[in-house]
C-alpha cells in the first residue's frame, strides 16, 4: 500500500498595509525572498479588499534589480558614488554633520524627512534634529501636500486631523463636494464611497478645471479657471445667504466670527464670480441647490485648492460654506482633507514640521517643550526654536544650510522650480540620502544608505481618516540594508548621543505615545496590541477612557454605532471605564477651541502669485496619474506601471493645439519663468482652452516641476504648484 505525502501546507499569510497613499489600503503579503505575492485583505474597512495597480505591484520594487542593497559613498578620486561598508558609510556622514556643525554652527544642518515614514521614525527624525544635531533647519515633503487644509483646519477648528469622520460616513451623507481631487486617479479604491453615495440617493458635485474619471461620475461639474477656487466658493457662500439658506441656529450655538465672513462673502456676487471663474450663474445656483437640498453634506478638498499661495484663505473659504449651511459638528456632515502621502497625517503630528513637536504641539509653547524636554531628557532652553519651511529651506541650501539628512524624498523632482532646487543640492557641502531606490536626489549624494521598505519593517502610519495602523514586518530585507531607526541610531552613537535613539519600532512607539500624551494628536492609549485586535485606532485616543477634550459629541445618527455616555462611538466589549476607544468622529459636541465653537475666518479672492499675461498667456496646473505615484522615484521602476504610464504628457485643449499648430503625440514645450520643459502634447476636450495639465512624476525635459511657481502661502507656507503662467511652444525637429 502507498503513501501518499499530505500536501505542504500553504505559505502564511501576512497581514499588512500597501505603502502608497493615504488610504492605506489592507494587503495581505505571501511568500518570501524576490518572490513576494500580494492576496486580497477583505476584513480591512478601508478598501474592503479592492487595490489599485500600485497596491498590486508594490512587491516589485522589494527586487534586487531595482532597489539599494548597500551603502554608496561619493569617491574623490573618481567623483563616483562606489560601494562602501556600513562602518565607513555612517562614520562619512557623521563627520560631515559633525564638520560643518562646527564650522558653521548647529543651524547650517539641515533634516529633511517625508511623509512616507512611519510614525515612528518620523518622531525619531524630529528628535535627531533638534538632540543630537541642536538644529531648527528641519521640514518636510508634506509641506506641498497638506499644509494649507491643516492651517485652516486649525484656523475654523482649532485641530487638523484630514478627516473628522471615517470613510464609511461618505456614502450615507447627501452630498459631496469635491474640490481639486481625481480620486479615480490619485487613491481608486475611495472611489467606490462616491459610487455608494450616488447609489444611495445622494449627489456628487465636482470641481476640477478638467474632466476627470472622477468628474465623469459627478451630477454636477464645475470646471473654474485654475487658481479662482476662492472665488468660487465665496460666490456659493453669497447666493446660500441670498437664497435664506443659512442655519441660523448652528451658527448661533456652535460658532463665532459670522458677520465679517458674511460681509466678505456678499463681496462676490455671482455675477463677479462667473467673470473670475468662467463657471456660469446657473451652474453655481445648481450647486447650491443640490448642497442645500440636502439634510446633510460633506466638503472635500484636496491638492487643486490647497497648493496655491492663497491655499489656506481656499480652503478657509469652503470651511465657512460648511458652517454656515450647519454641515459640520454634526453626524454625516462636515469638512475634510483628502490627505495624500501615505503617512502625510501621521509625518506632521510627531515633529517633521518645522513648527512643531510631537503629539502636535507647537514648538513655541512652553509647556510644550517642557512635556517633550522631559521625554527625551533634556533641557526644554536646549531645544530650537522653529525653523524653515520645506522649500525655504530647501532654496537656503549652500548658503545658510551647508549639509543636508534627507530620508525618503526626493526634491530634485518634487519640489517647486526644481532646477533651482537641484543647483540648490549641488551646492551642498554635504548630502547624504537615506533612501529605498537611488533615487534622482540620491545620485547627488555625498553618502546613500539603503534602508528598509515598507514589507521589511514593522512600524505605524495614520491614514487621511486619523486612523492609527500596524504595518507588520513580513520579509526579512537584505543583509546589507538597515532600517531609518538603525541609521539613526548609529550616526547618534557616533556624534555622543550613546542612548535615547532605540532601533525597536515598537519602543520607538512607546516613546512617541509619551511624547504625544496630553497634546492635541493624543496616542498615549494606542499600543500595537491594540492596533493588531482593532483594526486600527482613531486618534485622539488618551491613555484613559472619557472624551478627549478636542472631540466630543452627544450621538451618533439612530441607526449607527452605540455611542458612550461622553458621545464617543464605543467599540465591542470595551466598559466606558476601561480604555479610551479612539475618536472616528471630532466635533460632535464641541470644537477644539477654546470656546468650544467653530470660528469663522473672513477672506476675500485676490489673484494667483503669477497671473497670465500677453508673454505667458495660458495657465499651467499639475497633477497625478493612476499608474505613478509622487516623484515615481519607486514606480517608475515597476515595468507593469511604466507600460500603463510610460513618461510626462501636456494635456491641452483642441482649441489650444490648433492655435500653436500642435497634433496630437507630437512634443510641445511648455515654457514658464523658470525654465522650460518639454512633453508629448496629449489634445483633449477635457480640459479647459486657456489651461494645460502636467503630471509631476519624471525628472528630465518632461519635468514639470522645472516650470512651477514657489509662491509661498502667507500660513502654511504652501507652494503654488497648482498655477502659474506659461506659453506653448512647437518643438521643430
Amino acid at each position: 500500500m502507498s503513501h501518499v505525502p499530505a500536501p505542504a501546507p500553504a505559505p502564511a499569510l501576512v497581514p499588512t498595509h500597501c505603502p502608497y497613499c493615504s488610504l492605506q489600503c489592507g494587503m495581505n503579503l505571501r511568500g518570501s525572498g524576490e518572490t513576494v505575492e500580494v492576496v486580497e485583505r477583505d476584513d480591512f474597512p478601508v478598501n474592503r479588499g479592492a487595490l489599485c495597480g500600485k497596491g498590486r505591484t508594490a512587491p516589485a520594487v522589494l527586487s534586487s534589480r531595482v532597489r539599494l542593497t548597500g551603502p554608496l559613498v561619493r569617491r574623490p578620486a573618481t567623483g563616483r558614488l562606489e560601494p562602501a561598508t556600513w562602518e565607513e558609510a555612517l562614520r562619512v556622514t557623521a563627520d560631515g554633520l559633525r564638520r560643518t556643525r562646527a564650522r558653521h554652527g548647529a543651524d547650517a544642518v539641515g533634516v529633511f524627512g517625508g511623509g512616507g515614514l512611519t510614525n515612528e521614525k518620523a518622531y525619531a527624525l524630529g528628535k535627531f534634529a533638534r538632540v543630537v544635531l541642536g538644529t531648527s533647519q528641519i521640514d518636510y515633503n508634506g509641506r506641498f501636500c497638506m499644509s494649507s487644509a491643516a492651517a485652516a483646519h486649525n484656523k475654523a477648528f482649532g485641530l487638523d486631523r484630514g478627516l473628522p469622520f471615517p470613510l464609511e460616513d461618505i456614502p450615507r451623507t447627501g452630498c459631496v463636494v469635491l474640490v481639486g481631487s481625481n480620486l479615480a486617479e490619485t487613491m481608486p479604491p475611495a472611489l467606490r464611497y462616491l459610487t455608494e453615495l450616488k447609489d444611495n440617493g445622494g449627489s456628487l458635485i465636482v470641481i476640477d478645471p478638467r474632466r476627470t474619471k472622477t468628474a465623469e461620475q459627478a451630477d454636477l461639474h464645475l470646471a473654474p479657471r485654475p487658481g479662482t477656487d476662492l472665488a468660487l466658493a465665496l460666490g456659493l457662500l453669497h447666493l446660500v445667504v441670498a437664497q435664506g439658506r443659512t442655519d441660523e441656529e448652528f451658527i448661533r450655538e456652535r460658532t463665532t466670527g459670522w458677520e465679517d465672513a458674511r460681509a466678505a462673502a456678499m463681496a462676490h456676487w455671482p455675477e463677479l464670480v462667473e467673470r473670475i471663474t468662467g463657471v456660469g450663474v446657473p451652474q453655481l445656483r445648481s450647486a447650491v441647490a443640490l448642497f442645500c437640498d440636502a439634510p446633510h453634506a460633506m466638503v472635500l478638498t484636496a491638492r487643486g485648492p490647497e497648493q496655491q499661495s492663497k491655499g489656506t484663505d481656499t480652503v478657509g473659504a469652503w470651511i465657512n460654506l460648511a458652517l454656515a449651511t450647519g454641515n459640520a459638528g454634526r453626524p454625516l456632515a462636515g469638512y475634510g482633507c483628502l490627505t495624500g502621502q501615505g503617512n502625510g497625517q501621521g509625518g506632521r503630528e510627531h515633529g517633521q514640521k518645522a513648527d512643531q513637536l510631537p503629539g502636535y504641539r507647537r514648538l513655541d509653547d512652553p509647556a510644550a517643550r517642557a512635556h517633550v524636554a522631559g521625554v527625551w531628557g533634556v533641557d526644554p532652553d536646549s531645544l530650537p526654536g522653529p525653523g524653515r519651511s520645506a522649500y525655504e529651506l530647501l532654496d537656503a541650501l549652500g548658503r545658510d544650510v551647508r549639509a543636508l539628512l534627507l530620508m525618503g524624498s526626493n526634491p530634485v523632482v518634487s519640489a517647486p522650480r526644481a532646477a533651482h532646487v537641484e543647483e540648490r543640492i549641488r551646492s551642498l557641502d554635504f548630502l547624504a540620502v537615506a533612501d529605498v531606490v537611488l533615487s534622482e536626489t540620491a545620485e547627488l549624494a555625498d553618502v546613500v544608505l539603503p534602508v528598509t521598505q515598507w514589507a521589511e519593517e514593522t512600524g505605524t502610519t495614520t491614514n487621511l481618516e486619523g486612523r492609527v495602523l500596524l504595518r507588520r514586518r513580513a520579509l526579512t530585507p537584505p543583509p546589507g540594508v538597515r532600517s531609518d531607526l538603525e541609521v539613526m541610531h548609529g550616526l547618534a552613537g557616533l556624534l555622543g548621543h550613546e542612548k535615547g535613539f532605540p532601533t525597536d519600532p515598537e519602543e520607538v512607539f512607546g516613546e512617541l505615545r509619551r511624547a504625544s500624551s496630553g497634546g492635541p494628536a493624543d496616542y498615549a492609549g494606542i499600543s500595537y496590541r491594540r492596533l493588531e485586535e482593532e483594526q486600527g485606532v482613531f486618534w485622539p485616543c488618551p491613555e484613559t477612557g472619557g472624551a478627549a477634550v478636542t472631540a466630543g459629541g452627544p450621538a451618533e445618527e439612530p441607526d449607527g454605532p452605540a455611542a458612550g455616555p461622553d458621545g464617543h462611538t464605543r467599540q465591542a466589549g470595551r466598559s466606558a471605564g476601561g480604555p479610551h476607544p479612539g475618536t472616528p468622529r471630532l466635533f460632535l459636541e464641541r470644537f477644539a477651541t477654546p470656546d468650544g465653537r467653530a470660528r469663522f475666518v473672513p477672506v476675500v479672492h485676490r489673484e494667483a502669485a503669477e497671473p497670465t499675461d500677453a508673454e505667458y498667456p495660458v495657465v499651467l496646473t499639475t497633477g497625478r496619474v493612476v499608474a505613478q505615484y509622487q516623484s515615481g522615484a519607486q514606480t517608475r521602476r515597476v515595468d507593469e506601471l511604466n507600460a500603463a504610464a510610460p513618461g510626462p504628457f501636456v494635456e491641452l485643449h483642441p482649441q489650444l493645439a490648433a492655435r500653436v499648430g500642435v497634433a496630437d503625440g507630437e512634443p510641445v514645450a511648455v515654457v514658464s519663468r523658470r525654465g522650460r520643459a518639454v512633453a508629448p502634447a496629449r489634445v483633449s476636450d477635457a480640459i479647459r482652452p486657456d489651461t494645460v495639465f502636467m503630471p509631476f512624476h519624471w525628472p528630465g525635459a518632461g519635468r514639470a516641476n522645472t516650470l512651477t511657481n514657489p509662491a509661498l502661502d502667507p500660513t502654511s507656507r504652501m507652494p503654488e504648484f497648482k498655477v502659474c503662467a506659461v506659453r506653448l511652444e512647437r518643438v521643430t525637429a
